[in-house]
């Protein structure tokens, strides 16, 4: 506290002072405010407290209606001053009533014959429109309407015109850029208006919408990653166009995009691509960071774009990245962050209306189940607003096919079941799915988007950390194995997570379960079985790493990969390499040419699961007729699973011993990494740490 005390508007009625004891001891008989016309309002002291941290507080009661956007001053028995904060007053019911009944189209209306502003900012008095045409510099005093809209015309044409807002608040001006633009120049450092005409994005390419989610094999991949490595004939590496380049080889063998191609896979995940703030745009090679600290929620990150002073240079470049995934028949999902941002005091809606986006409670603390300091709460009708058109905004602009929510945990569920049903309605087939795990924020557990309420989220994806858990072993401790490591102990739990974690209904549907063993976070499956493997040889921990691969493509649920678990990447034993430099996160093209047998095994599995809808079943119902296990010495997991006539019998052995398995349908081996069977045995051999799947028409 940088004022002996500080006073915030809590109601429409109240004011809560805290004052430093440091000052005349923390106390004051009296208190009134003082607005911006210099008229004085009373206010009565209805309770004092002693704190124990040194302050005093004081609730106040306001003996006048209070005028919400009027900029008042508290002063106490001593004269000294201090700005009334709004604060808790922006969560109350009457605020909402009084404030929401607003138009939609926030932001900037372009024609050649006018631009229009609008922003909504009920608790501010004043907002000056800065515009900069790189010559000269203007402002403007914008018009406030009713319901907190602020409004200003601007006649003629000011296509590439940078921009930005001055809000009058608590005593001073704040600049902040426009929240809900979508170009912006580097760093942003302005917003920018554009005529639309000018884009000029590729057009839109027709694909099937995803049937059931459970078709879908999801690869998540970070857009710098992929021609991060040097010498692999990349023209414009980390970045959007290099993403996409296709001319680039390293000993005969594809990279970045091409090799992308030839994996198999349905949709690629990309990790956050808008606009972050810990790597400079003007110098993005002294910075790494993977992005989970927003600042623009609807402006593409500019460290990935060709020019990152050109607005039209990240948006065109991210369009035709997805455009050329769509001709090549893989869909795009976003990895958004909606729990935080990266910093709260210059994030533009909170300057716009402090703290009315975030999670707080009735003493004013903001939530801090991300562990970043500012949990967003998706509840206010104007936030819900928010982030639900910046979605409809994004869908509409680059044709994307689903959202990877960070920390949805921290979200309410009525949002993202809104959400989702208005992606859906958009673009039939879009996934919703998140990281749905229960954090300590201050939303009550009831109404988390976690996975403890996933019966009451119908279309909301879930990533499995069970599965995760059992699969591979603790997330938090790199000795315990987990099953495919070899851990036997957790053969029965295996069952369960193969059966899309439903027969036992911890999910209600296998739409809902996303089955991994690695993402971005923490180790590489690779680097974990280094330490609880230890002792074991390369090529034994290359099977590992098939098996692995296997339980996850062949499971009932929706499959996800990170990218390079196919070919056993590392991290050099690094579990957060969050802001680690490029040598460290980098897809490592090399290191695939000599694992090659794990990229073509799991290319077969890939292949395996697109062919046979009986990895794919589509409902709890489904599963509980047509999947059943069996265990050979309680060692080797067998897995059987039918839809129609396609029926399969998978063999997980995690063990060093050698099994037999003598079929009694008439099939053929599709695919055995121990290479022990004919085609057509039917006397099957189990080698040590393989995987055999054996079909056969039911």
């Amino acid at each position: 506290m940088k004022e002996p005390y500080e006073a915030y508007i809590d109601d429409y009625s109240t004011i809560n002072v805290y004052m430093s004891k440091n000052f005349f001891e923390g106390k004051s008989s009296s208190f009134h405010l003082k607005d911006s016309q210099g008229r004085i309002v009373p206010l009565s002291i209805q309770k004092r407290s002693d704190l124990y941290n040194g302050y005093t507080h004081y609730k106040l009661s306001i003996n006048e209606e209070l005028e919400v956007g009027e900029e008042y001053n508290v002063y106490d028995e001593h004269c000294k001053t201090t700005p009334a904060k709004y604060s808790h007053i922006v969560k109350t019911e009457r605020f909402s009533r009084q404030f929401t009944n607003i138009r939609d189209d926030l932001g900037v209306e372009y024609t050649k014959e006018k631009t229009t502003f609008r922003l909504w900012a009920p608790t501010t008095r004043r907002i000056l429109l800065c515009l900069d045409d790189g010559k000269e510099k203007q402002r403007y005093e914008m018009t406030k309407r009713p319901y907190g809209l602020f409004e200003f015309e601007l006649a003629g044409d000011h296509h590439g015109k940078a921009y930005s807002f001055l809000v009058r608040r608590e005593g001073e001006w704040k600049e902040c850029i426009d929240p809900y633009s979508l170009f912006s120049n580097a760093n942003g450092r302005n917003s920018i208006i554009i005529d639309p005409e000018r884009m000029r994005l590729p057009e839109k390419v027709e694909m099937e919408p995803l049937q059931y989610n459970t078709d879908a094999i999801i690869y998540e991949a970070n857009v710098r990653d992929m021609t991060s490595q040097s010498g692999i004939g990349v023209e414009h590496p980390k970045t959007f166009a290099g993403f996409i380049e296709e001319n680039e080889t390293t000993k005969a063998k594809d990279v970045g995009f091409s090799y992308l191609k030839s994996l198999g896979i349905t949709h690629v995940q990309l990790m956050p691509v808008f606009d972050f703030g810990s790597v400079d745009e003007d110098y993005p090679d002294r910075y790494y960071n993977w992005g989970y600290d927003p600042v623009q929620f609807r402006v593409p990150e500019g460290s990935y774009a060709l020019d990152p002073e050109d607005p039209l240079s990240r948006v065109r470049e991210l369009a035709e990245l997805v455009h050329r995934c769509h001709e090549n028949g893989m869909k795009v999902n976003l990895d958004v962050v909606f729990n935080h941002v990266y910093e709260k005091e210059r994030f533009a809606l909170d300057t716009l209306v402090p703290n009315y986006y975030f999670l707080m409670n009735q003493n004013g603390e903001f939530s801090n189940g991300s562990f970043c300091g500012n949990d967003i709460d998706t509840q206010p009708i104007m936030s819900k607003r928010y982030f639900i058109n910046t979605c409809r905004k994004i869908i509409s602009l680059y044709d994307i096919d689903g959202f990877r929510f960070d920390l949805m945990g921290i979200l309410d569920l009525n949002f993202m079941n809104e959400l989702s049903e208005e992606c859906r309605r958009i673009k039939p087939g879009f996934m919703i799915y998140g990281e749905g795990w229960n954090m300590p924020s201050f939303l009550p557990e009831n109404l988390r988007a976690a996975q403890q309420n996933q019966n009451q989220m119908p279309h909301v994806g879930h990533f499995s950390d069970r599965f995760r858990e059992t699969i591979r072993g603790s997330n938090g401790d790199l000795v315990q194995k987990g099953y495919a490591s070899g851990n036997l102990d957790k053969i029965a739990e295996a069952q369960a997570v193969m059966a899309g974690s439903c027969q036992d209904f911890v999910f209600n549907s296998p739409q809902k379960v996303v089955n991994f063993v690695e993402c971005h976070d923490n180790h590489t499956l690779w680097d974990k079985n280094r330490v609880a493997c230890h002792g074991e040889g390369r090529e034994l921990r290359e099977k590992r790493q098939v098996l692995a691969n296997a339980m996850v493509l062949l499971a009932q649920g929706i499959p996800f990969l990170h990218a390079g678990q196919e070919f056993g990447r590392t991290k050099h034993n690094q579990g957060n390499t969050y802001n680690h430099p490029d040598n460290v996160n980098q897809m490592d093209y090399e290191r695939r040419n000599r694992h090659m047998p794990i990229v073509e095994a799991t290319k077969t599995l890939i292949q395996l699961r697109r062919q046979h809808p009986a990895f794919r079943l589509t409902t709890s119902e489904q599963i509980s007729n047509n999947v059943h296990f069996e265990t050979i010495d309680n060692q080797v997991l067998v897995y059987k699973t039918s839809c129609g006539s396609d029926a399969n019998i998978v063999f997980f052995n995690p063990t060093s011993q050698h099994f037999q398995y003598v079929v009694h349908q008439g099939g053929e081996v599709l695919f055995d990494n121990g290479q022990c069977n004919e085609k057509y045995a039917t006397n099957l051999q189990i080698a040590p740490y393989s995987v055999v799947v054996y079909h056969f028409n039911n």
